[in-house]
């Protein structure tokens, strides 16, 4: 198993280095990278996972147990990082960027990996896993932001605009509702959205590369220990003790693994710039956990995997 994930790491690496040599050697203009993620981001993942979905056989997917394993070690893990307040040493807008840096996962890079190691069935146990944590991250980040951020305000209709706005989710949404009610996609549009999701991952994982900023990574080593900690030993013990607890096993169980042993999102930055977190600190944890999942990851799957049986 462990030549196989990384067999399936080495092209993701690859197109994060290449992004990140890209941006260094300014082969495009700067303003390039923030377009090509909004593309990303509200078009092709959007048409990956609604291909995947409404195409997808999952009669054997085990889609329930898989949603409640998923949702109950994100809020379990969400709930021992506020806990964890009082010990992280930063100011109430960094410990934003911590909790984001401890739940929060990157699409991009889960994708690629499951499809890598889990062929055409990848896709869609990525989409009932995005379908299961983004509506559950995106409620818990942006009460965090309303307690801790930079002159924040709740608002439960600022929550459910964000989530209806949220295109990862309305599109995980709208395929399973044809693959519910057994619409078959016209011959034109199928292939057309088929190509548009394959085109997200290559150009996403060119912006994660791009995106990655290691310059606030030692001034800040306390806490992006602590959301590494919460990301990459907290999140996938949790995910293993709810997989026995609602009986997932097999592909699925790996799969629920696998995206809970993710680094966060890049999508973090700009949601701390927006909500009142502390930005130049979610760089650093962004950039530092794309570097350990590498190390993580290869460690992690193989060691929990006998576990999930």
């Amino acid at each position: 198993m462990i030549a196989s994930l990384l067999l399936a790491l080495l092209p993701i690496v690859l197109l994060i280095t290449l992004g990140a040599l890209l941006r260094q050697r300014e082969f495009v203009a700067a303003t390039f990278w923030p377009q090509a993620e909004r593309l990303g981001y509200y078009v092709l993942l959007p048409a990956l996972f609604f291909h995947g979905l409404a195409t997808a056989r999952l009669d054997g997917v085990p889609v329930t147990a898989m949603a409640l394993t998923l949702v109950t070690s994100t809020v379990v893990v969400a709930a021992v990082v506020v806990l964890m307040r009082r010990w992280v040493k930063a100011d109430d807008p960094a410990f934003t960027s911590v909790f984001q840096g401890g739940v929060r996962f990157n699409n991009y890079v889960g994708v690629s990996m499951a499809v890598g190691l889990l062929g055409t069935q990848g896709v869609a146990l990525a989409a009932v896993a995005n379908a299961s944590i983004v509506p559950t991250v995106n409620v818990l980040c942006v009460l965090v932001f309303a307690r801790y951020g930079h002159g924040a305000e709740f608002s439960l209709r600022a929550v459910v605009q964000q989530l209806l706005r949220n295109p990862l989710l309305m599109a995980c949404v709208a395929g399973m509702s044809a693959r519910m009610l057994n619409l078959t996609l016209p011959a034109g549009i199928e292939p057309f959205l088929k190509t548009l999701g394959q085109a997200s991952l290559p150009l996403g994982l060119l912006c994660v590369g791009a995106a990655l900023d290691f310059s606030s990574v030692r001034r800040w080593l306390h806490p992006v220990s602590m959301a590494s900690l919460a990301k990459f030993a907290l999140m996938p013990l949790c995910t293993v003790v709810a997989c026995h607890l609602f009986g997932l096993t097999g592909v699925a169980a790996m799969a629920a693994l696998l995206f809970q042993t993710l680094p966060t999102a890049s999508s973090s930055y700009v949601m701390a710039r927006q909500l009142g977190g502390d930005a130049p600190l979610m760089a650093g944890i962004i950039a530092s956990q794309t570097v350990l999942a590498g190390i993580a990851m290869p460690l992690l799957l193989p060691g929990l995997a006998p576990w999930l049986n």
